[in-house]
């Protein structure tokens, strides 16, 4: 049986510009998925769905196949996951004659998904022929029981039919337990996505997992970084930190004017500097063009209150040195917690 992994990488995201090509832990978004579903063992192709050629190209350096690009109409705000897939799947059958058994869905958003969560969810799936699809889920921190809608009349009403009279008022041990989909892996059958326009089908099967780890917004990236714990930290050293993959978002073209920052390491900058360390911002920007973006740096570092003694344009010397492609943030956030430790913080 042939098994699909699709990883499907749209290029217009709002909450975080170029969303899944931003750095995590020294790599995009995006390359994280695409090395779990090429390391599965039980994952015959890899292949990314984009409407940007970019994106294309940092899939197929990585490893993936990006053999089409997806048409504009495909990759809006409200672009469904089906369309995606029956998209793929007809383009396949139509230009290769391929037809897998099986499709995973590999989301950029979830890059600290398992290669073992992979493996398991699609042996799920093909050791249960009945099944039409394994969707990943955990148990959901709030109980939908206990919540509610506005009708019309700006009244409230409850969301659904308790299993016990107003089960709103109800002990929440009393009420079922109820799962919600963490968007880390799902896998259905193919047929179902072709022949009957769903991701789900009829029969669904759970893959439980113990936490959610999906990006949606900044602080979701920051929480996957782990952030500083409370207690002392290092002081009287120096820091330098790179400025795009870092401080700032990656940008296509190498124009700057588009970057955004990413407030989890801005935070982090800001509590060393607040700390007693010397903060050196470096950044290679104009290197390669000649262009001076010295001034829109300045301004930019300005604007999202970075706190830094120096900007430099050149090679760094310092006692550490942060980078998207170097030391990583979540490294230092480790080192620190680590270094927390050894000054006999206490934990709660």
């Amino acid at each position: 049986m042939s098994v699909l992994a699709i990883v499907p990488a749209r290029a217009g995201s709002r909450g975080i510009p170029d969303k899944n090509v931003v750095s995590f832990r020294g790599k995009p978004l995006l390359v994280h998925s695409i090395e779990h579903g090429l390391a599965a063992r039980n994952v015959d192709r890899v292949i990314v769905s984009t409407d940007s050629p970019r994106y294309r190209a940092v899939a197929l350096d990585s490893g993936a196949e990006a053999p089409f690009l997806r048409p504009a109409a495909l990759a809006g705000d409200f672009s469904t996951d089906l369309e995606v897939f029956v998209h793929a799947l007809e383009w396949l059958d139509a230009h290769e004659g391929y037809r897998p058994e099986a499709c995973v869905h590999l989301r950029p958003t979830h890059p600290t998904r398992r290669v073992l969560d992979v493996e398991q969810a699609v042996e799920l799936l093909l050791a249960d022929p009945s099944a039409d699809s394994v969707r990943s889920v955990v148990k959901a921190p709030h109980t939908p029981y206990k919540m509610w809608r506005l009708d019309e009349a700006g009244t409230l009403q409850p969301l659904l039919a308790g299993p016990v009279p107003e089960a709103w008022n109800q002990p929440r041990q009393a009420l079922p337990e109820v799962y919600l989909q963490n968007a880390a892996v799902d896998v259905v059958r193919a047929r179902v996505v072709r022949e009957r326009r769903s991701m789900t089908g009829g029969r669904v099967l759970p893959y439980l997992m113990d936490r959610i780890g999906d990006v949606d917004a900044w602080s979701d990236l920051a929480a996957l970084e782990a952030e500083f714990p409370d207690g002392e930290l290092p002081s009287g050293r120096s820091f330098v930190f790179d400025m795009d993959g870092v401080i700032a978002t990656l940008v296509p073209d190498l124009d700057y004017r588009k970057s955004a920052p990413s407030p989890a390491l801005v935070a982090l900058v800001n509590r060393l500097y607040d700390a007693g360390n010397r903060v050196v911002i470096h950044t290679a920007r104009g290197s390669e063009s000649g262009r001076d973006w010295s001034a829109t740096t300045r301004e930019q570092l300005r604007r999202w209150d970075v706190r830094h003694h120096e900007l430099h344009f050149g090679k760094p010397a310092a006692d550490f040195y942060v980078d998207d492609r170097a030391i990583s943030p979540a490294t230092l956030m480790a080192w620190i917690e680590t270094c927390g430790h050894a000054h006999g913080r206490r934990s709660a």
